[in-house]
Formats: C-alpha cells, structure tokens, sequence
C-alpha cells in the first residue's frame, strides 16, 4: 500500500495530514445536542459581548463552572475567524488539542521505541471512541487531557535525556491543565513524574522537592486568574471552585454529579477503546496458554520493585501514567467516561505491542479482526441506502424522526468523499486479507479505521444526532422576536440546569428564572412539561400564566418536552 510506505518517509506529514482531514473538516456538521457544549461554549459569547476576559456572567447571573482557559481559546479563535461563536469554534480548541496530543505521542514514542509501533500508537489513540468522541465536543476534557499528557511527556524525555527533572515546557503546560480545569492538572503529571522518578532510582528527596517545584511554579499564572476572578465574584466564586475541585474529590457537593461505583471506570475504559478492545476477544481463542505459577512473598515483592529500576523505562512510564491516573480517578464518587482520557496514549502503546505480539504468535486472530474492521464501511453504507430509499414507520415518534432524518439525507461532495474513502480502504485491507499478509492487513484495518471516522463525522453522525437540538426552538423564538433586546426567562427545577442550548442559539438571552431577583413583571418563559406544575404551584399567588406553545420536542438539555408560557404578574 503507498500510503504505508510513504508513512515511513514522510511519517510526521502524513500524521499530520490524517489527523488533519479526521478532525477539522466536519467539527461543525454536528449541531450542539447535550447541555455540556453550549455551557462551554456560552461561558466564550458572554466574553465577547461583555468585553469580561476574567469572570463573564451568563444565563442571566452564572459565573462559569470552570477556570477560562477553554472560552479563551474559543472566543480567540472566533475572533480571527469572524468574531462569531460557532459550533466549528466552540470544537476547534479540543480538535487542536488532540492533533497536539497525537503528534508529540508520535514524535516521543519513535525515540522510544520502533518506529511501526509509534505510528500504530498516534492511530489507535486518535482511533479510539473515547477520544475521537472528545476531540469532537466542546468541553474542556480533551485540552485538559493534552496539556496533562504533553507535561507528563515534557517531565519524562527531560528527566531522560539530561537527568533533570526542572522543566520549563511543563511547567508552562501545566499552568494551561490548571488554568483549564483547576488543580488536578498540575497534580496528574506530577504524581506520574515523582513515581517514575523514585522507581528509576531517583534521590527520595531530590525528586521530591523538584517535582513539587515543578508543580508550584506551574500555580503562579493560574493564581493571578483566581485572584482576580475572586475580586469579581467574591464568596460565590469561592463557594463553586471549592465545590468544583474540593467537593467533587470528596463526594460532598450539594448536588448530585455522576455518582458512580469504582468498577465503572473499568466499564468505561473497555468502552472507550472500542473498537481495540474487540481485539482482544479475537485473540482469546488463538493463543495457546500455560498453567500459571503463583509464588507471592515479601522478598519477591521487595526484588520485584528494584527490579523496576532495570526495567525498560518507556514501559515504566507508560505503565505509571495508565495505573496511576486510573487510581487516582477510582477515589472520587464522581466519575465520568471522560477523565481518564490522560491513559488513552498509554493503554495505545500496549495494545501496539499485543498487535506486534500477534504478528508471530496468532497472526489469524489479525486477519479475522481486520476483516471485521473492513465490514463496517460497507455495512453502515448498505443500512444508510436502505433507509434512504425505503419509507419506514415504526410507530414511535423517537425512532420515526431518526429514521426519517436519514431518508432525507443529503450527500455533499465532503460525505461522498469520506464514504468512498472508507470503502476503498475496506477493499484494500479484504485484499490483504486474502493475501494472507497479517502484518499488512491489520495496518490497513487501522487506516480503514481513520477512514470509517470521516464518514461517521461527515454524515452518519450529524444525521443521527441533529434531530436531538434544541436549535429550531431557539429560531422560531427568534423569528418572533426575542433576542438581546427583548430577552426571555427559563426555569429548570434541577439544580445548575439551564436551557443552555437554546441560550447558546438565542445569543446568550435567556435569563434563569430560578433566581428570585430574575421574576420579571411579564414576559415568556421557557419551562419542561414535568416543571410547569411545580413552578406554578410556587408561583399561583404572583403570577397568571397560559401556554402559547406546547411542543412535541424533548430539551435536550432537560428531557422534556418544552413549553413557551406568556406570564403576567398579579397586580
């Protein structure tokens, strides 16, 4: 295949080019469909419109959940691409991220090891469900996850190259991990370094006092941010990053937030290796095992740990960086898919071996999980045809609009690209197959697998999830009328819940009514089906309400369906 063998001349710009084309082109095909995006992405339309870069107000009076280094960085790339805050803008800070993260993976793992397994490790860690998905979505975990794994890296080829372990680069790095999601991201890449410090061999209190230097120098520029976001907004501010950093960590927040046993996190990580993980079922009945000898003492466990210090350190470190992080994610009782995306290049690495294991040891596991891979381009191409050429009615209204969203399709020369792609790349991993080449099949399964991404990011997924947006709520209000001079008012009886995505549409105009100093005299209130009874028993004395629309669309911000109410207050 010319592909791989211009991969190994030109290996950088190749990478570059696939995660270029994978993650750029259709970051905004998908419309903003969870609650999670626009509140990111609101927090960068208030900074723009209130000129506030320190600690802008949304949603009516909502300082933001999180430090600003994500709104930052869409608000300045919204600038220089036409100063409007877009779906494209608000996902172009985690899809850098991820090309970032992807190529230095790359460029540290080919010093380290072979060259075939660093750039079979940059394509499953760009491959992988969990951190495609969050390379595409305007959240602050994939920025977060680059800025931790770049310092981790930075501390690691310093130590290795000049046995120091003062970094500039990741202190510098870690300054943006803490300036995005608190300290967490100064704490990660420290307690990854310190253990693979002590474990090399490291002075106990040479390591120490530096890797903590390391990590209280990377607080100075974060510090200036919280003090002058404190002198903003004071105890409030206060109150919610103690909540957001302390409270999150201890399981006392005064709400509930992803409360999760300890075993899903290992749920999530099979998960989100999808569809690596299939590897390994494929393999299970291709090796030939060997009793295993058990023999635990306190002297092998002692000869164990100093055995470490002669171990590969590559190995090491990418052993620590996936253990440690995962540990250290088991402790809080809020828990999400999401923050163990710091392990994904390490987890990459590992399974990049298992494949160069198979090679020799079950090269049919190989062949069978390749041509799996090679089917999914042309199963979802088949079921996309069909649904498109055949009326289907199931009768549930749910499933009828997401089949009828897929008849309707449109291909522009973007999907249609995309789609040949992947099923040129099908055939040419069958073809290797069939060649009864393993080594080649299971490389051009993986390029399949970059393939089959742009044509779930071009069309299978918009299709699938833009019937979910709260968008064409948001246009008829404003064909109506409302907008920055005529605002509307929103109640949700959760806690921290807003209409963020009909607030992102609307331009930052809806104000929570869930404050009191929000009621207004009159005016039109945005309300869930199941919440209109509770706010109007609260407010049967103040106000007189009546509905002007009832729709059939479930918010995808509080799974309900919405309701427009003009409210009047009692004279």
């Amino acid at each position: 295949m010319q592909l791989i063998k211009y991969f190994r001349r030109r290996p950088v710009l190749v990478l570059l080019c696939l995660l270029f084309v994978t993650f750029i082109p259709f970051l905004g095909e998908s419309l903003f469909n969870t609650k999670g995006e626009p509140r990111e992405a609101i927090v960068a339309v208030s900074m723009l419109q209130q000129g506030d870069w320190i600690l802008p107000v949304s949603n009516g009076g909502d300082i933001p959940y999180k430090p600003p280094m994500l709104a930052w960085c869409i608000a300045l790339l919204s600038l220089i691409t036409g100063g409007e805050v877009s779906e494209f803008t608000s996902r172009l800070p985690s899809a850098l991220a991820m090309i970032a993260m992807t190529l230095s993976t790359y460029l540290i793992a080919r010093r380290n090891t072979s060259h075939s397994k660093a750039i079979m490790m940059a394509l499953i860690t760009m491959t992988s469900f969990e951190v495609h998905r969050a390379a595409f979505a305007c959240r602050v975990d994939m920025l977060l996850t680059a800025f931790v794994v770049g310092a981790t890296y930075l501390l690691y080829d310093n130590y290795r190259k000049h046995k120091r372990i003062f970094s500039i680069g990741a202190i510098l790095l870690m300054s943006g991990a803490v300036l995005t999601k608190g300290p967490v991201g100064a704490f990660l890449p420290s307690l990854v370094a310190w253990s693979f410090y002590l474990l090399r061999g490291e002075n106990f209190w040479r390591a120490s006092l530096l890797t903590a230097a390391n990590a209280i120098l990377s607080l100075i520029i974060p510090a200036l941010w919280y003090v002058a976001a404190w002198q903003r907004g004071g105890d409030d501010f206060l109150s919610l990053m103690m909540e957001e950093n302390v409270g999150r960590l201890t399981g006392t927040m005064s709400y509930d937030s992803h409360l999760k046993p300890w075993y899903y996190n290992v749920i999530t990580v099979v998960a989100g290796l999808l569809p690596f993980t299939l590897l390994l079922v494929f393999s299970l009945f291709s090796l030939k095992y060997a009793k295993p000898r058990w023999s635990v003492s306190a002297s092998r466990l002692v000869a164990w740990v100093k055995g470490l210090k002669n171990t590969n350190p590559w190995i090491l470190f990418n052993s620590l960086a996936v253990i440690l992080v995962f540990l250290f994610y088991c402790i809080p009782a809020s828990k999400r898919s999401v923050y163990l995306l710091p392990i994904y290049p390490g987890l990459a690495f590992f399974i990049a071996e298992y494949i160069h294991y198979l090679y020799s040891r079950a090269p049919r596991a190989l062949k069978l999980y390749s041509g799996f891979i090679a089917a999914l381009a042309p199963l979802l191409f088949v079921l996309l045809i069909v649904l498109k050429s055949v009326d289907f009615q199931f009768g549930k209204e749910k499933i009828d609009v997401f089949v009828t969203a897929f008849h309707d399709v449109n291909f522009d020369f973007g999907s249609i690209f995309a789609i040949a792609a992947s099923l040129v790349m099908s055939y040419l991993t069958w073809r290797a197959i069939f060649g009864g080449n393993a080594c080649r099949a299971i490389r051009c399964a993986i390029v399949a697998l970059v393939t089959l991404h742009w044509s779930l990011s071009a069309i299978y997924q918009p299709t699938a999830v833009n019937v979910k947006t709260d968008k064409g709520i948001a246009e008829m209000l404003l064909k109506a009328g409302y907008g920055k001079d005529n605002p509307l008012y929103g109640y949700c009886s959760t806690k921290m819940l807003r209409y963020y995505t009909i607030n992102f549409y609307m331009g930052d105009c809806v104000i929570n009514c869930e404050k009191e100093k929000n009621l207004p005299n009159s005016g039109l209130l945005i309300i869930g089906e199941n919440d209109l009874q509770e706010w109007a028993e609260r407010h049967k004395q103040t106000y007189t309400f009546s509905i002007l629309h009832h729709t059939n669309h479930k918010s995808c911000d509080t799974r309900q369906k919405i309701l427009i109410l003009k409210i009047t207050r009692k004279p």
